[in-house]
């Protein structure tokens, strides 16, 4: 959904609420849990947060408060909202002057215990969408090295007409969110006196 200004704040709760019963706008919901489907580019990013179960502990508080989405062009709406599958979100992004309203809802959560203990969720595009796809946010902590990653996995292809006449401008604004929402975790552990400069892998 395309705008020449961003929703305000007491047009959030109608604009989310008309998407409660939109359908997906991709068929394989979950595909984040494996291989990319066939026509879909795959994006996969992740930073080096710290170590340990402190990091570990604080890098899970904040992906459950969206702290992924703290970008200057970027905008979550609904950001109160806790992670749970059903739940529906936007991301209005600004470029080039005007403003993308883009829909999602969470398809799958993780919270997974063992050698490498994960924690985390997916979010997969409804039909108010500029691209349809899936998107995997995880938190994962090494017990063999003691690491903490930020993992950002991402399937995705062309929706709306305006995108895929406009790709290349897409593609570096979808490089430029995923850069910017790894230094914005990266940030939000050090902030918290955890963490150390971000290594990007």
């Amino acid at each position: 959904m395309f705008r020449i200004s961003a929703p305000s704040t007491e047009q959030i709760p109608e604009l989310l609420a008309r998407q409660e019963s939109a359908d997906f706008s991709y068929p394989l919901r979950g595909c984040t849990k494996g291989p990319a489907p066939a026509g879909y580019r795959r994006d996969h990013n992740r930073v080096l947060l710290g170590e340990g179960p402190e990091v570990f502990a604080e890098a899970c508080r904040q992906l459950s408060r969206w702290s992924m989405f703290d970008l200057g062009f970027v905008r979550l709406l609904h950001p109160d909202a806790v992670p749970q599958v059903g739940q529906t979100v936007a991301v209005c992004a600004a470029h080039l002057g005007f403003y993308s309203l883009n829909f999602c809802r969470i398809v799958y959560l993780i919270d997974e215990d063992g050698p490498i203990q994960r924690y985390g969720f997916a979010y997969g595009t409804l039909a108010d969408h500029a691209a349809r796809g899936e998107e995997r946010f995880l938190i994962a902590w090494n017990r063999g090295d003691n690491s903490v990653h930020y993992d950002l996995l991402a399937y995705s292809r062309p929706l709306h007409w305006m995108m895929r006449l406009g790709y290349p401008v897409a593609r570096y604004l979808q490089r430029r969110f995923a850069r910017e929402s790894l230094a914005a975790m990266a940030a939000a552990l050090k902030g918290g006196g955890l963490g150390h400069e971000a290594s990007l892998s």
